[in-house]
């Protein structure tokens, strides 16, 4: 490679005719799920790969004991089944793409035992001009979401930023400043974060009446982090990654798909998902270093939600924006507040704006949601 001479396939303007041809074109022809099925073990292995032991999706006994008899899915649980919503996307082959946001609609609740089937198609193709690479271009998809008797679960509208990689490294200032700056904890700020998970609340079968909510009311801060690569690597369990395949597996994807076999320091090529493990790849990428995964963050805000609200509570909807990246070492704290109160088609509702920040007050996602709350009126 010639000094100067670009790394990495850029955007051009026949990928992006191409791609815009795919709008509305239903999707056919992708890798399979994570999972098909909300089986305990899947649900459970979820669960933990975001930090929640909530007992109505990991304890089959007190699962029994509750409304609904049996193991219930998390929300963010349909994260699993469709590649699509987490992130993989097609068309501009081997040009960058950042998760950054989902807009989900919950219908009814992923019971275990559920079969889940998907239908997608590629939404929209904005484009942006951004500080962190210049020209850029939100990819947005649609995915519908249903159970075994065809039921609707959920729908979500999600989006990925396709940002040419060279460009991403030489300009990144919106992230340059944060390079470097995650420094040791001190062991009084270790004490504060271990408070913060000791008084995490679960409010489980107590109800949270929607009669004994006011607007204005501020929900319990959640803690996440500090960030670490076991924990990314955690999530990547419970969520199946897009491209982490081994062996054959991995080669057959790169075969398939060319741009996804970037070169490592052995000239082997491995998969962009790298970017949060791999430092170095991080850092070539414009990253300010390994850092979490975007389908993540949204399900932590989720789970932010799901533990105020409690077994008889429902989130019907949420959506997040990734506003930046979460490096390895930094701490999130996340934070809601009660904005409205409605009751519609006879539903008692709240709607809850969310803030996460790091340890260093820094904007890491924003969320809105509007949950369904039980009322004393019945």
């Amino acid at each position: 490679m010639a000094d100067g001479a670009p790394r990495y396939p850029k955007i051009t303007e026949q990928g992006l005719a191409e791609l815009r041809e795919r709008i509305g074109v239903p999707i056919t022809n992708t890798v399979e799920p994570w999972n098909y099925e909300a089986s305990r073990d899947a649900i459970r292995h979820y669960a933990h790969g975001i930090g929640d032991d909530n007992p109505l999706w990991c304890d089959p006994d007190y699962a029994a004991q509750s409304k609904f008899g049996n193991i219930v899915a998390l929300p963010s649980f349909l994260f699993t089944t469709s590649r699509i919503v987490s992130g993989y996307c097609g068309g501009l082959s081997g040009v960058h793409a950042m998760w950054a946001g989902a807009d989900w609609t919950w219908y009814k609740h992923t019971m275990r035992g559920d079969a889940i089937s998907t239908e997608a198609t590629l939404k929209d193709l904005i484009e942006h001009k951004t500080r962190f690479a210049g020209r850029a271009f939100q990819q947005i998809y649609n995915v519908k979401f249903y159970n075994q008797d065809g039921d609707p679960l959920a729908e979500c509208d999600s989006w990925v930023f396709r940002t040419d990689r060279d460009e991403a490294r030489e300009r990144g200032t919106k992230y340059t400043e944060s390079r470097g700056r995650v420094e040791p904890y001190t062991e009084e700020q270790l004490a504060e974060f271990s408070k913060l998970y000791e008084q995490e609340e679960i409010r489980g079968s107590a109800p949270r009446y929607w009669e004994d909510v006011q607007e204005g009311d501020e929900l319990p801060t959640m803690m996440k982090g500090p960030m670490t690569v076991t924990g990314f690597i955690c999530y990547a369990q419970g969520w199946g990654g897009l491209y982490i395949r081994a062996n054959k597996l991995a080669w057959k994807m790169q075969q398939k798909h060319p741009g996804l076999g970037i070169k490592n320091r052995f000239n082997v090529p491995d998969c962009p998902e790298r970017v949060h493990w791999d430092e170095d790849f991080a850092l070539e990428v414009g990253a300010p270093g390994a850092y979490d995964y975007g389908p993540e963050r949204c399900s932590w805000l989720t789970h932010h939600l799901t533990n105020w609200i409690g077994d008889d509570g429902f989130l019907h909807k949420s959506k997040c924006q990734i506003r930046r990246h979460n490096p390895d070492g930094d701490a999130i704290m996340i934070n809601g507040t009660v904005d409205r109160k409605f009751v519609e088609n006879g539903k008692h509702m709240v709607e809850i704006s969310q803030v996460a920040k790091t340890h260093r007050d820094e904007l890491s996602a924003s969320g809105a949601a509007i949950v369904e709350l039980p009322s004393r009126a019945g």
